[in-house]
């Protein structure tokens, strides 16, 4: 009895020495949990499509966040990996016959692939070099499927794919627990020295590079996880809607997740994550009102890019939030001194 009450008193304590001491961390807590348990209330199909789309857009916006945020390597055509992902996992399934618990994985190694592809001859580049030359693979590829319809389905794209499980509910569920497992490697990633040398290079490559660091291996590092993410992605898209088509490559869908990640907050992986469980939502609320949809969502991206220059989520996080001077822990705003050096805040 003794072991088997150790382990729930461990994790309590845990629980409420991580996650309790914090606002941000209660209301990360609680995303969790409304997404994992909102089935049990409604299964409502619209909503639940409404969130299973949204679950995989988070997944491609954080991936952006991952290579271009945090390693400044500013890429305006990540519509490329999520296409990649798309049309790879498209035709395995269809011509191979692959199920799509083995074609999306395949997809997300295809996107690495168009990862390497890229990152290679944009190595020497940086800056608007660096932006408009990946700006032009996705474009390249387009052009490449409407070339080779016979394969591609040319503008028509691939449709008639295996659904992504048996039941929407199935979907849903294999969405929301993949976001967030993705979401939480990445952001593992970025927090570990990996990350600081990510956070490096944005910084100051000369200086990094000095330190005897391969910065070449890492930013190729850095393409290749993002694409793999973003092709998952794509692939988890293309199983759901059932057709793998040019929208999927389309440059407006680059500039998108840009926007998302913006609007929520760069170097962050949960500022792209929320800004797409707001924003994407929003968008479809905002169909009732077709006339003036997109210049409603134009007015709330530009409040926000005027009066919250770092992100929405982190001008929030930092009212409620304060970081001690000394030791860099956060704390609640209201508390006078740190909670760990008792350092005073103010």
């Amino acid at each position: 009895m003794g072991i088997l009450s150790f382990y729930p008193r461990k994790i309590y304590t845990l629980f409420k020495g991580e996650v309790l001491v914090l606002p941000s961390r209660i209301v990360v807590f609680l995303f969790v949990v409304v997404l994992l348990f909102l089935p049990v209330v409604t299964q409502d199909p619209y909503l639940l499509r409404i969130l299973i789309l949204t679950s995989i857009f988070a997944i491609l916006a954080a991936s952006w966040d991952f290579l271009s945020g945090f390693t400044g390597q500013i890429n305006f055509g990540h519509a490329l990996f999520f296409g990649v992902g798309a049309y790879t996992s498209a035709l395995l399934s269809l011509h191979v016959h692959i199920p799509p618990y083995g074609s999306v994985p395949l997809g997300g190694l295809a996107a690495v692939l168009a990862g390497l592809i890229i990152g290679i001859p944009c190595l020497r580049l940086r800056g608007t070099y660096l932006a408009l030359t990946t700006l032009a693979f996705p474009i390249i590829l387009m052009g490449i499927i409407f070339s080779i319809p016979g394969i591609t389905g040319g503008e028509l794209g691939v449709s008639g794919l295996d659904r992504l499980s048996g039941s929407r509910l199935y979907d849903y569920y294999i969405t929301v627990v993949l976001m967030l497992g993705l979401c939480t490697i990445m952001w593992k990633i970025t927090d570990s020295k990996t990350g600081i040398i990510f956070h490096a290079i944005r910084e100051d490559e000369l200086a990094v590079r000095t330190a005897g660091i391969n910065t070449t291996r890492y930013k190729l590092l850095a393409f290749s996880l993002s694409g793999f993410f973003a092709g998952i992605s794509g692939g988890l898209y293309a199983h759901f809607m059932r057709i793998a088509g040019p929208s999927t490559l389309e440059v407006s869908l680059s500039f998108t997740v840009v926007i998302w990640a913006v609007f929520g907050g760069i170097v962050t992986i949960y500022g792209p994550v929320g800004a797409v469980f707001l924003l994407f939502p929003l968008l479809e609320f905002l169909r009732f009102w077709p006339e003036f949809r997109m210049l409603m969502f134009a007015v709330v991206i530009l409040l926000i890019l005027l009066y919250m220059p770092d992100g929405f989520f982190p001008w929030v996080r930092d009212k409620i939030e304060k970081e001690c001077p000394r030791c860099k822990v956060r704390n609640v705003a209201t508390r006078k001194t740190c909670r760990v050096c008792t350092a005073p805040l103010d």
